[in-house]
């Protein structure tokens, strides 16, 4: 049967991240799409041209929030200077949850710009825990977590990652943003099973599912959001949307960024999967 998430947060239906290359288009064309995905940081510290057009795309699509700065898993104090202007930014375009990633992205207040992994162990586990509830308690939105796209291990974990994010959203009381590329991306490079990760998602606490493409070197992959999602990936967002009866999902693509309507043609996709499913399982 499946299963509603935990706080009752809609289901927006299918999405596409925003860029400023589409800015336009989307306004004049008012494309066929029930959702668009910012990337915080691209909002946060600008005036002009930005927020014009993030205005007006808000007064007429439903806008989330996903940042790549917050660094829960950092040994850095939280950045309250960070989280009010991204609190302000969700007052703004109306954002109904605020998203970031299961990871670190700097220490010693100096960003790397990546998305860098943590040991999977009950410290780090306590660690993070304790960090998302203030989070989450400040910016007064529920705050919605990302698996990431990994390609090493640490000896210090002592549990798989799907054990380790649905512990961490059940004892935090936060949500989940299921990125299914991800999901294959990790499984190819650390020769584990994707369908078996799948079963070990409390699906209660998925808000949100992203869907990519990335790049296959053969012996690893590459989490590179510059192509069309893979039949392999379809298959498991199938099985994602069959064992959730729906989530907002949204179809990344930030590098070799392409003309608007291609990215719409894997939105469209999107929706014919979803449909597939549900007749399947009526």
């Amino acid at each position: 049967m499946p299963v509603p998430n935990r706080f009752a947060l809609p289901d927006l239906g299918l999405g596409l991240g925003l860029r400023p290359v589409h800015f336009q288009y989307i306004l004049d064309q008012r494309p066929d799409v029930d959702w668009f995905e910012i990337i915080s940081e691209n909002f946060m510290d600008t005036q002009g041209r930005p927020l014009h057009y993030l205005d007006q795309i808000a007064a007429r699509y439903p806008i989330v929030m996903h940042g790549v700065s917050l660094s829960l898993g950092s040994t850095d104090p939280l950045d309250f200077d960070y989280l009010r202007k991204l609190k302000a930014l969700g007052e703004r375009v109306r954002a109904p949850w605020l998203g970031d990633h299961v990871c670190w992205t700097g220490v010693s207040h100096k960003n790397g710009h990546d998305l860098y992994p943590i040991p999977y162990n009950e410290e780090t586990l306590a660690y993070l825990v304790e960090r998302i509830r203030a989070v989450q308690d400040f910016l007064e939105r529920p705050l919605v977590l990302e698996n990431p796209s990994t390609y090493i291990t640490f000896a210090a974990s002592t549990m798989p990652e799907e054990e380790f994010i649905g512990r961490m959203a059940e004892e935090a009381d936060c949500g989940l943003l299921l990125d299914v590329n991800n999901v294959y991306v990790t499984c190819r490079n650390h020769d584990l099973d994707p369908w078996a990760y799948l079963d070990g998602i409390p699906y209660r606490r998925v808000v949100q599912i992203h869907l990519a493409g990335h790049t296959d070197k053969g012996t690893h992959c590459i989490d590179t959001h510059n192509d069309h999602v893979i039949p392999d990936v379809w298959a498991l967002y199938a099985e994602v949307h069959r064992r959730t009866g729906g989530r907002a999902t949204l179809v990344e693509w930030d590098d070799d960024i392409p003309e608007f309507p291609v990215l719409h043609a894997e939105v469209l996709k999107a929706r014919r999967f979803r449909k597939a499913v549900e007749v399947a399982h009526a």
